[in-house]
């Protein structure tokens, strides 16, 4: 029997993998509020150096998911990847990252229905698989590439990996309403975390109660990135939050009997 084939093996690998890929984000986030960086006044462009290695070590841990997951011989007992799971994969991969280039009202964009969905349905590990490689499918296709890409895999992913642990009441209804809820709260989650890959690299003469500093308390540093968020993000984040919760209301029912059904016929779930 193949490491894979044993359920308890297999899932605390997968918890190894999503584990790694969270420290490694949350490491590459955090680590300029520990150090001296330089404000370039440019998006904090210096990520531009370690941005590609936390791209590869991302990609790497992805693999590594899909492969710890891949096990043909163990299929008939359930819970595992076989190919016709990585083709379904592979297409909602393909068909969220084409939602990522429609625009919308505000900016808003369809891409977090998908992950959410599928992770709530599938597992957090489909889920996290499906956000991070969408986004970054849909960068290689025309959404763009640059030191920013890694920090948008990783968070997107944490969104599909978040909706795999939430619970799941009898009632559809309650279902689609507490998806819809995580929808608005991931949202505004998403922009909030997505905004720190560059944060505390600007400077502004003028404005310095918007920024961090070397030096500052956690409180006061809290306190200004408040001031930043709601000053430039918060309005584009609810246009997103908005959005991922009036889709859900409007499909979300129907979408998860899809995935439901095809999770019967390939009997498989993520953890």
């Amino acid at each position: 029997m193949s490491i894979s084939a044993n359920p308890g093996v297999r899932k605390a690998l997968n918890a190894a993998i999503l584990l790694a890929a969270s420290i490694l984000g949350a490491f590459s986030l955090l680590l300029p509020f520990f150090g001296q960086p330089q404000g370039s006044g440019a998006m904090g462009m210096e990520h531009a150096g370690d941005a590609p290695l936390v791209f590869v070590a991302l990609v790497v841990l992805c693999l590594g998911a899909v492969a710890a997951n891949l096990d043909s011989s163990a299929y008939a007992h359930g819970q595992q990847m076989n190919s016709k799971v990585i083709a379904v994969l592979g297409v909602l991969t393909a068909m969220n990252a084409v939602l990522r280039t429609i625009p919308g009202p505000g900016g808003f964009n369809a891409v977090f229905i998908l992950p959410i969905l599928c992770g709530y349905v599938y597992g957090a590990t489909f889920g996290f698989l499906l956000g991070s490689l969408s986004l970054m499918v849909s960068a290689l296709i025309g959404a763009g590439i640059g030191p920013w890409l890694p920090y948008q895999m990783l968070s997107a992913g944490w969104v599909g990996m978040i909706s795999g642990w939430l619970p799941h009441p009898n009632n559809r209804k309650a279902e689609v309403m507490m998806l819809a809820a995580w929808g608005v709260l991931s949202g505004l989650m998403f922009g909030a975390v997505m905004n720190l890959w560059f944060w505390p690299f600007l400077q502004q003469p003028g404005q310095e109660n918007l920024y961090w500093r070397p030096g500052l308390s956690l409180l006061e540093g809290l306190k200004r990135y408040a001031v930043f968020y709601a000053v430039t993000s918060l309005w584009w984040d609810a246009m997103r939050a908005a959005g991922n919760a009036i889709l859900i209301l409007a499909f979300g029912g129907p979408l998860i009997v899809t995935l439901r059904r095809f999770q019967r016929r390939f009997q498989f779930v993520l953890e």
